[in-house]
C-alpha cells in the first residue's frame, strides 16, 4: 500500500486528499492518504460565519459555473442538488466614481451612455482596435497593459478596481499573463480587444439564447454559485467525505526531509511520518518554512509571491432603513477616488438567506496591496471608516444592528511580474524531488475554480508518479 501526506485543510488539500484517493481506486492503486491541518478547524479561508440569522462569508463567497471544475467535483460528491445559485442582481454591477454609482456597461448603446468614462477616455477607447499587439515576450504589469490599450481612465475607472476587487492587488505591480492570462492570449490572438469581443459576440448569443445567465463583457462570465448555508459546505461535505480516520486536524507540520525507509518523512509537532509521496496545500510562505530544511532554494523562490491583506466588515441593517438601491451585486471604487474601502458587496442580494426577513446584509472589504497599513487598524476605526463610505455612496446614515470584522494579514498572493518565471524556477527544483508537489491558490489561480482544477491537476500527477513506483 502507498502512503500519501496532504498538508493543508483549506479547500486545495481536501480536494486533492478525495481526488488522489479516488483516482488511485480507479487506477488499482492501494492508497493510504492522511491530510494534516495546524488549525483546528477545516476549510482555510472558506468559513461561512453565522449570527443573529445573518450568514457572513469569512472569505469566497462562492464560484462561478462558466468553469467544469468545482461543478464536477460537487456532482461527484452528490452534493449538485444543494447548490444554490445567485440571482439575477449579480449581473449588475456597479463603479462609484464622480460621487456616483455607475452601473458597468453591458453593450455599446449603454457604454455611450455612462457617466462612468469622459468623452475623451471615450474616443481613448474607440481607439483601442487601432493599437498594434505587444508580441516582445515582456512580462507586461496590468497597468502597463491598460495605458496601452484602453487609456488611463479606463486604467484608473474599469481595470484598477477589477485588480483590487478579484487580487486585492496594485494593477503597477501585477502581471497581466499571470493575472488574467485570457486576456494576453486575447490580444496576442486577435490583435485587439474589441475586434475579439466582436468575433466572440456570436458565441455569447448562442449561450443567452440557450437559457444561461451569462454576466456582460464587464463582469466575469457564468453565475456566482454557492450552497444555501454558504460556501463552507462544500469543504464540510469534502471533509466528511474523507472521514476522521483520514484527517489530522491541530497538527503543524514542523519539517520534511528525505526518509531512510520511504521517500519522503514529514516532521509535525508530536510524531513523524513515513511517505512515498507529499502534498503542499499550504500558502506559499507556510511552504518555504517547511521546504527550508530539502531545498533553501525553493523556499526562497516561494518567500517572493507576496501576499495582500484584507479586512471584511459585515454590516446588517433593517431594510427599512435603507433607501437606496440594492437591485444589484456591489461596487467598487477606483483608488483615485479618495474612499477608504475597497468596494461593498450587497450579499443579501446576491444570494438568499444571507439575512434575516426585513434585513439586508452589505460586505465591505478595506486594505489590499495598496494599502497594506489598514489590517492594524482598530476597530473602532474600521467601523467609523465603513460607516463614512456608506454614508457618502449609498446615504446610510442608520447604525447597522449587526456587525463582524474580520482580519486577513496575509490574505491574497500577489502575482507580481516575475511570477512566471518563479514558477518556472520552482518546476525546474521541484523535478530534482519526485514525490513532492505543490498545489493551492499561490500559483495558478486564487479563485475557488482554480483551487479545485490544481488540486485535480496535482492528484493526477501525483498518482501516476506512485503508479510509476
Amino acid at each position: 500500500m502507498k502512503k500519501t501526506i496532504v498538508v493543508g485543510g483549506g479547500i486545495s488539500g481536501l480536494a486533492t486528499a478525495y481526488l488522489m484517493r479516488k483516482q488511485a481506486e480507479e487506477a488499482g492503486i492501494e492508497l493510504d492518504v492522511t491530510l494534516l491541518e495546524k488549525e483546528e478547524r477545516l476549510g482555510g479561508k472558506i468559513w461561512s460565519i453565522k449570527g443573529d440569522g445573518y450568514l457572513c462569508e469569512w472569505g469566497p463567497n462562492g464560484f462561478l459555473d462558466s468553469k467544469p471544475q468545482t461543478l464536477d467535483l460537487c456532482r461527484d460528491l452528490g452534493a449538485a442538488a444543494q447548490l444554490l445559485r445567485s440571482n439575477d442582481n449579480a449581473r449588475k454591477r456597479f463603479i462609484y466614481s464622480g460621487g456616483l454609482l455607475n452601473r458597468l456597461p453591458e453593450n455599446g448603446p449603454s457604454f455611450l451612455q455612462s457617466k462612468l468614462i469622459s468623452w475623451p477616455g471615450k474616443l481613448r477607447l474607440a481607439m483601442e482596435p487601432f493599437i498594434p499587439k505587444r508580441d516582445d515576450g515582456v512580462d507586461e504589469t496590468l497597468a502597463s497593459f491598460g495605458r496601452r490599450r484602453l487609456g488611463e481612465e479606463a486604467l484608473q475607472k474599469l481595470i484598477a478596481p477589477m485588480v483590487s476587487g478579484i487580487f486585492a492587488g496594485d494593477p503597477e505591480t501585477m502581471s497581466l499573463v499571470s493575472c488574467f492570462p485570457r486576456i494576453a492570449e486575447l490580444e496576442r490572438d486577435y490583435g485587439s480587444l474589441v475586434k475579439a469581443m466582436i468575433k466572440l459576440a456570436k458565441k455569447k448569443k448562442q449561450e443567452v439564447a440557450q437559457g444561461k445567465a451569462v454576466a456582460s463583457a464587464a463582469g466575469p462570465g457564468g453565475v456566482l454559485t454557492s450552497f444555501r448555508n454558504g460556501i463552507q459546505e462544500l469543504t464540510d461535505i469534502l471533509a466528511e467525505t474523507l472521514g476522521p480516520a483520514t484527517i489530522v486536524s491541530g497538527q503543524g507540520v514542523t519539517g520534511l526531509s528525505k526518509g531512510e525507509s520511504s521517500p519522503w518523512r514529514l516532521q509535525t509537532e508530536s510524531i513523524d511520518i513515513d511517505a512515498d509521496a507529499v502534498v503542499l496545500a499550504t500558502p506559499a510562505f507556510a511552504t518555504a518554512e517547511i521546504l527550508q530544511g530539502i531545498d533553501g532554494g525553493m523556499g526562497a523562490t516561494l518567500r517572493e509571491i507576496p501576499y495582500a491583506s484584507m479586512t471584511v466588515v459585515c454590516f446588517g441593517y433593517e431594510r427599512e432603513r435603507i433607501s437606496h438601491d440594492l437591485n444589484g451585486f456591489g461596487y467598487l471604487i477606483p483608488k483615485g477616488d479618495g474612499m477608504n474601502t475597497l468596494g461593498t458587496l450587497w450579499d443579501s442580494s446576491i444570494f438568499e438567506n444571507r439575512a434575516p426577513e426585513g434585513k439586508v446584509l452589505l460586505r465591505s472589504m478595506l486594505g489590499g496591496a495598496c494599502f497594506p497599513e489598514y489590517v492594524n487598524l482598530s476597530d473602532e476605526e474600521v467601523t467609523r471608516r465603513v460607516k463614512a463610505d456608506l454614508k457618502t455612496i449609498m446615504g446610510i446614515s442608520a447604525e447597522p444592528s449587526f456587525s463582524r470584522i474580520f482580519r486577513h494579514p496575509q490574505a491574497i498572493p500577489q502575482y507580481t511580474v516575475g511570477h512566471g518565471r518563479r514558477l518556472a524556477a520552482l518546476e525546474e527544483r521541484a523535478a530534482a524531488h519526485p514525490g513532492l508537489f505543490l498545489t493551492g491558490n499561490s500559483y495558478r489561480g486564487i479563485g475557488l475554480n482554480d483551487c479545485v482544477a490544481a488540486a485535480n491537476r496535482t492528484a493526477e500527477e501525483a498518482v501516476a508518479h506512485l503508479k510509476s513506483r
